[in-house]
């Protein structure tokens, strides 16, 4: 059984991506890597380099910023990087810049690939999240949280990235997946106040135009950790990945936030649904880009 990775990554240095971490947590279960290196303003491409692995292979590519609508740019590059792979790969794992996966995880993934390998009918393997936010100390846990996505996926060349890069396709259709006990831990909310602000002035660059931008994300935009109301935060109390370990050490803000006064926030609706799925596990009306096989 052969795995590659892949991922796509522009500025790392500049938007303060854990892409090292992302890379280096998947590695070892990887005979190849795909780094799709964008065009950068920063040291990405030597930071990428510092890992020194005979694996990693980057592919330089120019971004087309002209596409402004929906992050597809994304989906363009994360597509770039799958086309890479060698085709003698027999699974594809997928990683994004701001995403890792605790070792703890790393038997059962590889067992996970092993056993569906020649289950022609399993076409990818979809994970659960962990979605950190403000701190490495609380999880977001609610409705405005994606609980599920498609991380690894058969190196077909008929599967494509969908709209932003958050899942796949097989041609148009939904994938066929087996959902997997293991966590993709997503920090992509983990920054001090300033961080976020230039996240969201940069992310929502190949989402709106310069219109949008200069009236919702001016340059005098600040964060605050309400502002994207995470309605519930819940304290984490296991381990993170290793490769997180030096990051979080040098950790040096806290959360800004009045923990109990979120869910005040929440609609009369937000809060029932919530509370059924809280009871049940049932997420009602949960949008799913993908087709669970069950197994």
């Amino acid at each position: 059984m052969k795995v590659a990775g892949f991922t796509f990554i522009r500025n790392a240095v500049k938007n303060d991506y854990p892409i090292v971490e992302a890379i280096t947590s998947i590695l070892p279960l990887c005979d190849e890597f795909v780094v799709v290196l964008g065009n950068c303003e920063d040291g990405t491409e030597q930071l990428v380099r510092g890992i020194n692995s005979p694996k990693i292979k980057i592919i330089n590519t120019v971004w087309d910023d002209s596409i402004r609508e929906g992050g597809a740019v994304f989906a363009a590059e994360t597509d770039k990087a799958f086309a890479a792979i060698s085709p003698d790969a027999d699974w594809a794992f997928y990683i994004q810049g701001d995403e890792c996966v605790h070792e703890k995880y790393h038997p059962l993934i590889k067992k996970e690939m092993a056993d569906n390998l020649n289950d022609a009918n399993i076409e990818g393997l979809l994970f659960k999240y962990l979605h950190f936010y403000g701190s490495y100390d609380y999880y977001g846990h609610s409705r405005r949280w994606y609980r599920r996505e498609i991380r690894i996926v058969r190196n077909n060349k008929a599967i494509h990235s969908y709209r932003d890069a958050q899942g796949f396709r097989l041609d148009n259709r939904k994938i066929n997946v087996k959902l997997i006990d293991a966590y993709i831990y997503h920090y992509g909310w983990v920054k001090p106040p300033s961080g976020l602000a230039n996240k969201l002035r940069n992310f929502n660059q190949f989402y709106h135009d310069d219109e949008w931008m200069a009236q919702n994300l001016p340059d005098s935009f600040t964060f605050d950790y309400s502002h994207k109301n995470p309605d519930r935060l819940v304290h984490f109390a296991g381990s993170h990945p290793a490769v997180m370990q030096n990051r979080i050490a040098a950790t040096n803000w806290k959360l800004d936030i009045d923990l109990k006064n979120l869910n005040k926030k929440m609609t009369f609706r937000r809060k029932l649904l919530q509370k059924v799925e809280d009871i049940t596990g049932w997420r009602v009306s949960e949008y799913r880009n993908y087709k669970i096989v069950k197994k």
